[in-house]
């Protein structure tokens, strides 16, 4: 019988994989209650139509991406590909209008169908920050600070840029999308399938085009400053100035663009070169037509994802979880007796592990390379008098104590 294998493009991590993972998701954790973000949770499934009306029937996302299956109930179900579809849908389905506005912030699995490579996995984690129910531009600022920060703590912040780019009102996207429209018409011929079709559908993404034979025809294209509106201009110089007060730098990138019509204004992306090519690490930008799109309100929101797998991959090397003191029991008595210490010092908070296999010599092995700090050694010598011999690892200090003052010690 041939032995199960990993579906492709999933991972199972151990050792500093592991550790690296959650040293993202610490300190996601640790920033975002600095900002007053609550943590909400939501389904890991949803009714495929979330997110064909939020992400788009025509993005590749919908089209090609999204493990969509049909349920023993007949309904069409998809396992999400990101996370601002499903919190929306619970902003209106768990009736959380009425704690309006949300600061929110979650993480956890998402899934696509796609070509896996490094940092790209067909189940990725995603860290999610939203803000929900706020037209203001602080709202923003506060979570463009928010990812600035998160990249503080994990230590990469250097090296990487945060690009920022408006796209306006609706009047003025309206505008905007009409002179592109005309622009790419005027220059059918030279366009491929795929931006005929967008062109059509969804002419912003012809902006985003990795044709080469396209870009010059894309670069050549109408900037949307033509087109802003006296109030996007001062909602975009809010955000910018906002961003200076905070100490956040940035640098505008005219032809950074969010394809869906709901995409209204801040549009954003925190871009590294220290991956190989240059790539995101953090993106995000104001929606303030999706919930509406969903059947909802108008209501303004703005947020932002980031990969932990990609984040993971570029902090320094986190320290490995260490137990405090490691019990080296040596004999049949002392190991008996060794189960009753090890509970009482968890019991305390001590983190405390077990060397119950091999010699002495085997067993202070395991205690060092667990990179305790200290080793409690006892055997029958030892506890005929109540005692056991507390070993500082490091130093090599070793001193003899009784059992029922080990536990303060160590608690120390």
């Amino acid at each position: 019988m041939m032995t199960p294998q990993p579906v492709r493009g999933t991972q199972s991590l151990i050792g500093e994989e592991v550790d690296r993972f959650h040293a993202v998701i610490a300190a996601f954790n640790r920033v975002r209650r600095l900002f007053g973000f609550k943590r909400v949770e939501v389904p890991v499934i949803e009714h495929t139509e979330v997110f064909a009306r939020s992400i788009g029937e025509t993005t590749d996302v919908v089209s090609k991406e999204m493990y969509t299956f049909e349920d023993r109930g007949g309904e069409s179900i998809t396992l999400r590909p990101e996370f601002t579809a499903g919190i929306c849908r619970a902003y209106l389905s768990e009736g959380w209008q009425q704690l309006a506005p949300l600061k929110l912030a979650t993480y956890g699995p998402a899934f696509r169908y796609e070509r896996p490579q490094k940092g790209r996995f067909r189940q990725f984690h995603q860290l999610d920050a939203e803000v929900i129910g706020s037209a203001d531009a602080i709202a923003d600022v506060e979570l463009l600070s928010l990812g600035d920060q998160l990249l503080k703590e994990l230590g990469i912040a250097e090296g990487v840029t945060l690009q920022l780019n408006t796209l306006g009102d609706a009047e003025t996207r309206d505008a905007w999308r009409n002179a592109l429209v005309e622009h790419f018409q005027a220059h059918r011929e030279s366009l491929s399938e795929d931006s005929l079709v967008r062109l059509e559908k969804n002419p912003l993404r012809i902006l985003d085009t990795k044709n080469p034979q396209e870009r010059p025809i894309a670069d050549a294209a109408p900037a949307i400053d033509e087109f802003l509106t006296p109030e996007a201009s001062e909602f975009f110089a809010q955000v910018t100035e906002g961003l200076d007060a905070a100490g956040v730098k940035w640098t505008r990138n005219p032809r950074l663009v969010r394809g869906l019509d709901y995409y209204r204004h801040t549009a954003f992306e925190f871009v590294t070169d220290r991956l190989g090519a240059q790539g995101t690490v953090l993106a995000g930008g104001r929606y303030d037509g999706l919930i509406e799109a969903l059947g909802g309100p108008h209501t303004p929101a703005v947020g932002w994802a980031a990969g932990i797998e990609r984040l993971g991959m570029m902090i320094d090397k986190p320290e490995p979880e260490r137990p405090f003191a490691v019990l080296v029991p040596v004999g049949e008595a002392a190991e008996k007796r060794a189960i009753s210490i090890l509970a009482e010092l968890r019991s305390i908070g001590v983190s405390t592990d077990m060397a119950f296999r091999g010699n002495m010599k085997k067993r202070m092995s395991k205690a060092s390379e667990a990179g305790a700090k200290y080793a409690v050694i006892f055997g029958d010598e030892e506890l005929a008098k109540d005692m056991v011999q507390v070993k500082e690892l490091e130093t090599g200090v070793q001193r003899a104590v009784m059992i029922d003052t080990v536990f303060g010690l160590l608690r120390k």
